[in-house]
Order: C-alpha cells, then structure tokens, then sequence
C-alpha cells in the first residue's frame, strides 16, 4: 500500500486518504474555474500547447480585458471605458462613446448636453425679481424719478378736498432718482419711533403732507417687472393722472413709463433702463 510524505497509508495513489498530500511521483493537477483538472500526456504527433493563464476565460466568453483607463482609472471591461468613453485599443476617445457619457451626465445633473462647470444648467435659479432681463447691459435697471408735479397739484386743489386752502405748491423741489432693487420697495415718509423706513422716503424737505409713513408699496414680480400696492393710504394713488384711487389692498402691473401720484404734489415716474443714480 502506498505510503505518504507524512508516513500515512493510503488506497489512492495520487494524493493521501488521511491527509490529502500529494503522494510522491503523481503528477501535480492544474486548476481551472471548473476545478482540478490532472494534465493530460501531450501526442506523440503534435507539440503541447501552452497552459492558459489562471485568468482565462471559459470556452464561449470573451477575454475579459486588463488595465485600467489611464484618464480616470477606472478598471477596463472592453475596448471603451465605461465612464469617460477612453479607447483603449487607439489611445484617444472615442468621440461616439464620449458623446453617449456626456449626454447620460448630463440628464442625471439635469443640465443640456454640453454645458460645461459651474452649476447644472438646470440649476439655474428665475431672474431676480425686479432685475432687468438678462443681457441688456449693466445699464439697463429699474429707477424711479421723483419730482414735484404742478400738474397733478392742480389737480387735487380742483377737487376742493378740506386742506386743499392750505396746500402751498413748493418753489423749489429738486428732481431725484432712485434704484428700484429688492423684493419690495416701499413709498412713505420716514418714522423712527414707527419703525418706518420706506426706499423711497419723501419725508425730505420740502415734505409732501399728503404723504402717509407707509403710503404704497412696489412688489418686484418673477419676470422682472412690478406690481403697485396701496395698503390703505389716508389720501389714496392715483396713475397716470387717473381721478379715482386704486383699489387698496388689490396689486396693479406697473411698468415703463407708468406714473405713480401721491400726496399733494409727488409723481414717481418708473423707467426701465434709464441710467442708475
């Protein structure tokens, strides 16, 4: 009975029953993805074969192919890199296969194909409200232009109304523009004490009496433009030289142009893309 290198007795005559050493002079058997396989004796007629490779593939798959791309390392399965389209077998990408990896990118960061850095084009937040459309120039902006209007003074004087004896048209009142910027811009008098603070505030000499502290309000919509508000003023607006108020507390679509009067003598005349104060 054969013996073992270990010294164990064993029926087989290739590997151990007791402690499966490889018995001494049996051929040593190959490992495939099959299992042991013993080695079979070359024929006399024809020269052996080279042994694969541990890695090769079963009869009826493609090599699986090595490496990894040399753009983003990531390990190579065929002749183009699944991430960045990188073409192993020429040394360039693949234009195709890039513009499938682009394209596929681009829909999960919800951006056009194409868009390069910066924030995912569908990321791209509405234009600021109250900003001019994008692309007219650094110069083109919201203003308001507020001067004394004789006209519009005349105009509440002929109503007679119970101070209309005691209103006196200012001799000199300078013309002033002011940037329309923010979500709201509030048109009133100023009160510290009332925590009043409006942007545009015409409680600088010679002050409207006819003004309220908080008289109207623009609201700078989506799109760029604004809508005019009045919260319930003690004298009303009016636009463009209109008799009757607004409705107050109902939003009214202003824009290029458009005349806001208030008080006893004030026209806030709005104007897009005039030049900033």
């Amino acid at each position: 009975m054969p013996v073992c290198p270990s010294g164990h007795a064993s029926g087989s005559a290739d590997y151990c029953d007791v402690c499966g050493d490889l018995m001494e002079g049996a051929p040593r058997a190959e490992f495939t993805d099959e299992g042991p396989r013993r080695p079979s004796a070359p024929s006399p007629s024809s020269p052996p074969s080279p042994s694969s490779p541990p890695s090769a593939s079963r009869p009826g798959q493609a090599a699986p192919a090595r490496g990894v791309c040399p753009r983003c390392g990531s390990p190579r399965s065929g002749r183009f890199c699944e991430v960045d389209g990188h073409d192993f077998e020429a040394g360039a990408a693949h234009t195709a296969a890039l513009s499938s990896v682009q394209a596929s990118r681009a829909r999960d960061a919800g951006r056009a194909p194409g868009a390069s850095g910066g924030e995912a084009r569908g990321d791209v937040p509405a234009p600021r409200a109250g900003a001019p459309p994008e692309g007219t120039g650094t110069r083109c902006c919201w203003t308001a232009l507020i001067r004394a209007d004789r006209d519009y003074y005349n105009s509440v004087i002929a109503l007679e109304g119970p101070d209309s004896t005691t209103l006196t048209f200012p001799p000199y009142c300078p013309e002033r523009r002011v940037a329309l910027t923010g979500g709201q811009v509030r048109i009133g008098r100023r009160s510290t004490s009332r925590a009043i603070l409006p942007e545009i505030d015409l409680s600088t000499p010679p002050e409207d009496p006819g003004v309220s502290h908080l008289h109207a309000v623009l609201l700078a919509q989506p799109d760029g433009t604004w809508t005019l508000v009045d919260p319930g003023s003690t004298n009303g607006t009016t636009v463009n030289g209109g008799q009757e108020p607004i409705p107050v507390n109902v939003p009214l679509p202003v824009g290029d142009g458009d005349r806001i009067h208030v008080g006893a003598w004030t026209t806030i005349t709005l104007s897009l893309g005039g030049d900033p104060p």
